[in-house]
């Protein structure tokens, strides 16, 4: 199994300095991947903004949207043009995972309606499929992509979520839950992808909250409560989730593995780029 990292993006008083400094260390330690969070309305960086300027610190690391909140993006020719050009800005380093989202302040202020937000997911993804493989209908906003186009990871739990990554996807993205949850998840997917008629196996990858260090909880608390605030009681929950120890940690990331999960992504609750060395520390030893 991949391990990889979130860019801090949604940490109070996270610098663009800050980010790209976790960005090349990532890569140094030898993360898969870094991953970046979406959210309209909460005082964070752009995920596609803050992937660029990953991608202009780093040569190896993969640079994924985890997830796209793609569907209260209105202007589909204009989101293909910013993910082709971050594909290419990056040479060829780009995952995009997408999923609906469930945060209706982010589509009321974008003018979009919360409610057909998964219609009109299928709709988009449908019609970046077509763009990377070369069917769509009429012109293709450039610039060209790498490799005929990046992995597709499609999010959520529902049994329309799970349909829609089997359309669509090259594999399925799912929040921290415990390893046997995943298990049963992972297993929905995989009928998913046999329903719909595919011989391949989807990829599979996760992501998890963690803060390691002095006051650990203390700082997953302050963050993931304000972060959560929109889900009320709810945001207890998240809380809960986060991993703390570095023994904890280790035995999440190998039951995620026993699980057959292909990569995990583990995001963090402290802005300081030594958590990363921290996370590294407790996964690989």
């Amino acid at each position: 199994m991949e391990v990889g990292i979130g860019l801090p993006t949604m940490i109070a008083g996270i610098t663009g300095r800050d980010i790209l400094g976790w960005a090349k260390r990532a890569e140094e330690l030898g993360f898969s991947s870094l991953g970046a969070l979406d959210r309209l309305m909460y005082d964070g960086y752009e995920s596609l903004i803050a992937l660029a300027a990953a991608a202009g610190a780093t040569s190896r690391i993969r640079l994924a949207t985890t997830i796209l909140i793609a569907a209260y993006r209105g202007d589909k020719a204009l989101l293909a043009k910013q993910l082709a050009s971050l594909d290419r800005i990056s040479g060829g380093r780009l995952t995009v995972g997408a999923a609906a989202g469930g945060r209706p302040d982010d589509y009321e202020a974008s003018g979009t309606v919360y409610t057909d937000r998964g219609r009109r997911l299928d709709e988009l993804l449908g019609e970046l499929r077509r763009t990377w493989d070369g069917t769509a209908d009429g012109p293709v906003p450039g610039p060209p992509w790498s490799k005929g186009g990046p992995p597709l990871l499609v999010g959520g739990h529902s049994p329309a979520a799970m349909k829609r990554a089997a359309a669509f996807g090259d594999g399925w993205i799912a929040g921290g839950s415990s390893a046997a949850g995943y298990g049963e998840m992972a297993d929905r997917a995989r009928a998913a992808w046999h329903a719909a008629g595919r011989a391949d196996q989807p990829r599979l990858v996760a992501i998890a909250y963690v803060s390691l260090g002095p006051g650990a909880r203390e700082h997953a608390e302050h963050h993931l409560l304000d972060y959560y605030s929109f889900m009320g009681w709810k945001a207890e929950m998240a809380v809960r989730s986060v991993l703390t120890d570095a023994g904890q940690l280790r035995e999440f990331a190998d039951g995620y593995r026993d699980a057959g999960c292909d990569e995990l992504i583990l995001f963090p609750c402290v802005a300081d780029p030594g958590q990363a060395d921290l996370i590294a520390g407790a996964v690989w030893g």
